[in-house]
């Protein structure tokens, strides 16, 4: 994995996680001994506005929109798909293996979680969620727990946290962008561009 190398995500269906506490995310209080995050923030109301956030987070819709390419041996709604984001350009890339430790797709609640895999720079696991909440509230959530596991990422800490941060930014402004995507187009009169 890494730099100038294209994994394969085909061939790392079977490749072990780098790390113990698999599906950790699903917690309520995540593991000890990585550094933990979480952001949650209501991005509409009603169910029409969860199926459009949860079919964003379905389609890698966070990922693209930080640039990561995307090959993945299926959907993020499949435990098992193995995904291979790259950073970088195509034949210079670094490639960010994970593979999806639990998905939900139906319901008031929808999302996945995937964990690391060899060469990928942490060692954890992150989950996109949306719910729709009884008051009808639509609540994006991510939750990662990680540590640092390359020897490029260690030399550098404050620089991979930062990444970390500004992706995490990145993907919140996606799902914010996928909840009123049609919303904002029902409004607009046909033909004018205007309401």
């Amino acid at each position: 994995m890494g730099l100038f190398r294209a994994a394969s995500p085909e061939g790392l269906r079977d490749a072990p996680f780098t790390y113990a506490e698999v599906g950790g995310t699903r917690a309520e209080r995540m593991p000890a001994g990585y550094q933990h995050g979480e952001w949650r923030e209501v991005v509409g109301s009603g169910r029409e506005t969860l199926e459009r956030v949860a079919a964003a987070i379905l389609d890698w819709t966070p990922q693209r929109s930080v640039g990561l390419r995307v090959r993945a041996t299926g959907s993020p709604g499949e435990v098992g798909t193995v995904v291979v984001l790259t950073a970088g350009l195509p034949r210079l890339g670094y490639d960010i293996p994970c593979r999806v430790v639990w998905a939900s797709t139906t319901g008031d609640e929808r999302g996945f979680a995937y964990g690391t895999l060899p060469g990928h720079p942490e060692a954890g696991e992150e989950c996109f969620t949306v719910t729709l909440t009884p008051a009808r509230e639509v609540v994006v959530a991510l939750r990662v727990f990680s540590r640092l596991a390359t020897p490029a990422a260690r030399a550098v800490p404050p620089v991979a946290r930062f990444v970390q941060g500004l992706a995490t930014r990145r993907y919140l402004a996606s799902l914010r962008r996928a909840a009123t995507a049609d919303a904002t187009r029902s409004t607009r009169s046909p033909g004018t561009g205007r309401p």
